[in-house]
């Protein structure tokens, strides 16, 4: 039988809709996120139109990932030794601040290049600094039993912007160069609303700051280091992600060499946010589906195929078709290393864990770039694919020969 304070617990759960903090959290996580997006485009544009230098362009986003990855350990520290709800009123001030200078600096004639690629450095810091406190953030103003719905309200967040950013942020360079970073630059502003308007959970770790955080900072990746389940389901997350993002550039160069338009190509390449949208609103159908592991594994296993669904006839339309696949699966995926690995460790260690996976997790991107792009310089893009679908085959093996990893649970 329950007891009379389970009962009263019950009682008091709301409707995730009805949640403010929660909502009022996630509207500002969604601006930030959108802001992020938008500035992902718009400012290789703006490098291209002052320096007409693809190399300058192509540099904004090499150091806002350089930002990330070398600030993010500490980012992660922070967020387990101070109080949170500072540190994202803090980094979304900061963020604000370097937002607002670029289209002031326009307006004044006075933006040079080594003013946005400093921009650059600091919205890789913000990404760093506020990426695990926000996360958490979000996580400690929803009930366990909610936890999976609000998570997955999270990932059809991060997927729509992905999807309206990159264009919305072509529209706005269209109607002037500083209109994209006017929009930045609100979009850091509601999200330090939202950081000032709503108050945390008291912390059961107090989140003082006073003394150094248990472990120091590179706790998170010992305790990923020292699960073997864990080690697996982020080698396969990984190996996801590194082929994932290494198989964009043979599929950009495919449809070239099929004559597809530009806007063509960025339809097709829309395809795995449309499907990441939708497979918001099947995560908890996957989840009581198959056990962490089976449905980790029976994910990573069909990519393979659809890395090698650009090489079949339909050119743009059967990109989109592969990439949407690709989509479905991935929220249910970020969603089951949140329960599998984020909420399975103490709160005054949480932050550094959560900063570890996302670094692990980034460098497969920047690795993907580069790999494909060398194995461009040597193959045709049909050979490229080909060989990132045996890469993926390769690091798949052991993974499904695991039985730990494939007969995990999901934790109570």
């Amino acid at each position: 039988m329950a007891s009379p304070e389970q009962v009263g617990k019950a009682e008091q759960v709301v409707p995730l809709w009805r949640n403010l903090r929660f909502q009022a959290l996630w509207g500002g996580a969604a601006t930030s996120m959108l802001g992020t997006q938008i500035a992902d485009t718009a400012y290789p544009l703006l490098l291209l139109a002052m320096t007409g230098s693809s190399t300058l362009a192509g540099a904004f986003g090499a150091l806002q990932i350089g930002a990330s990855l070398v600030f993010g350990i500490h980012g992660g520290a922070a967020a387990d030794r101070y109080d949170r709800r500072r540190v994202l009123m803090i980094v979304d001030s900061v963020r604000l601040l370097a937002t607002v200078s670029v289209p002031l600096a326009l307006w004044l004639g006075r933006l040079t290049v080594v003013h946005t690629l400093l921009v650059a450095v600091v919205i890789g810091g913000s990404i760093a600094y506020g990426g695990p406190s926000r996360m958490l953030a979000l996580r400690s103003v929803v009930p366990p039993q909610q936890l999976r719905q609000a998570l997955a309200q999270e990932e059809a967040r991060m997927s729509a912007a992905g999807l309206i950013g990159p264009p919305l942020a072509g529209l706005l360079f269209g109607l002037g160069r500083a209109v994209p970073f006017v929009g930045t630059a609100l979009a850091s502003l509601l999200s330090l609303a939202a950081a000032c308007a709503v108050r945390l959970p008291a912390r059961s770790d107090a989140g003082s700051g006073d003394g150094p955080a248990r472990g120091g900072a590179l706790a998170g990746f010992r305790h990923l280091a020292g699960d073997r389940t864990l080690r697996s389901t982020l080698a396969v997350v990984f190996g996801i992600n590194l082929t994932g993002s290494a198989m964009l550039l043979p599929m950009i160069v495919l449809l070239r060499g099929h004559g597809t338009s530009s806007g063509g190509i960025g339809l097709a390449l829309a395809g795995e946010a449309v499907g990441a949208i939708a497979g918001a609103f099947l995560v908890g159908r996957l989840h009581r589906l198959a056990g962490p592991g089976r449905l980790l594994l029976g994910v990573a296993w069909l990519c393979v195929p659809l890395l090698l669904a650009p090489l079949l006839p339909g050119g743009a339309v059967t990109v989109f078709a592969a990439l949407a696949a690709v989509g479905l699966g991935v929220p249910a995926l970020r969603v089951m290393i949140d329960l599998l690995v984020f909420q399975q460790v103490a709160e005054d260690l949480r932050g550094r864990v959560v900063a570890a996976t996302m670094t692990v997790l980034m460098l497969g991107m920047p690795a993907g770039l580069l790999g494909s792009g060398l194995l461009l310089d040597h193959l045709a893009p049909a050979a490229t694919l080909t060989v990132l679908a045996a890469l993926l085959v390769a690091g798949l093996l052991p993974a499904t020969h695991n039985r730990a990893l494939r007969n995990a649970a999901w934790p109570a």
